[in-house]
C-alpha cells in the first residue's frame, strides 16, 4: 500500500524533461535524485538542495527505479 503511494509520486510527461520519470509537480527527475545519491549526497543535502523534494519524493524515486530494474532482463556475457 505505502509503495503504491509512492509510485504516484512519480510520472512522466514528453513535454517535461523530454518525458524522462519527474517527480510530480516538479522538474527534478528520478534520473538526478540517483545521480546525487550515488555520487554521495545525502538525503537531507537532496532535501537543502532542492526544498520543493520531500524525503517520500526519494523514496518514490528509489521504488520507482527498483521497479524498473525488477523487470529488466539480464544477458549473461
Amino acid at each position: 500500500m505505502y509503495a503504491q503511494h509512492l509510485k504516484e509520486r512519480v510520472t512522466a510527461d514528453p513535454n517535461i524533461m523530454l518525458g524522462k520519470p519527474i517527480i510530480k509537480g516538479t522538474r527534478i527527475t528520478v534520473e538526478l535524485i540517483l545521480r546525487k545519491l550515488s555520487e554521495g549526497m545525502s538525503v537531507e543535502g537532496l532535501l537543502e538542495a532542492y526544498p520543493s523534494l520531500t524525503r517520500e519524493d526519494v523514496l518514490a524515486a528509489l521504488s520507482y527505479s527498483a521497479d524498473v530494474i525488477s523487470e529488466e532482463a539480464i544477458i549473461a556475457s
